[in-house]
């Protein structure tokens, strides 16, 4: 039989009609319009599309290293999220910082190993995934972040207002 493993997402009437997700014993908050004027604070659903393709990202390289035996000693992983201009495909950038006495064949081995992570398999079919390699930390990206509200100024959705 196959396990399931469901997220849910509900008001918060604790939180002022915030929407809190859940997984299993986990619980986070999910940013976006509030229903009421505001904006809450947390995750939005890009964000969160982001962070597991991020998340699957460093597991497959990680797993791949560990299979190969290879000296990786850390793996980031940056995923930043755009919205295709004028009808076309959106995309992710994605970008790998690997620390460890890695060679440039085993940096291009796990470069590779990214593209093979499911939820990028699943992302790709209707966005974009690029992908490389940084040698530098990552860190925070210095650039204008995007919020939720440029997310939905930017679909051509029918009957959604952001409040």
């Amino acid at each position: 039989m196959t396990k399931i493993r469901e997220v849910v997402v509900a008001i918060d009437p604790t939180n002022h009609g915030a929407l809190v997700g859940r997984v299993g014993e986990s619980q986070f908050p999910i940013g976006g319009p509030d229903g009421v004027g505001h904006i809450s604070s947390g995750p939005n659903p890009y964000d969160l599309l982001s962070a597991s393709l991020a998340a699957c990202t460093a597991m497959s390289v990680r797993f791949q290293a560990r299979r190969q035996k290879l000296p990786l000693e850390r793996v980031e992983v940056g995923v930043s999220f755009h919205h295709g201009a004028q009808g076309g495909r959106d995309s992710f950038e994605r970008t790998l910082v690997l620390g460890g006495d890695l060679d440039a064949q085993q940096r291009a081995f796990l470069l590779e190993a990214a593209n093979l992570c499911p939820v990028g398999k699943i992302l790709g079919i209707s966005a974009d995934i690029n992908t490389r390699l940084d040698a530098a930390t990552s860190g925070h990206n210095e650039s204008r972040q995007a919020s939720y509200e440029d997310d939905l100024a930017e679909l051509q959705i029918l009957y959604i207002d952001p409040d």
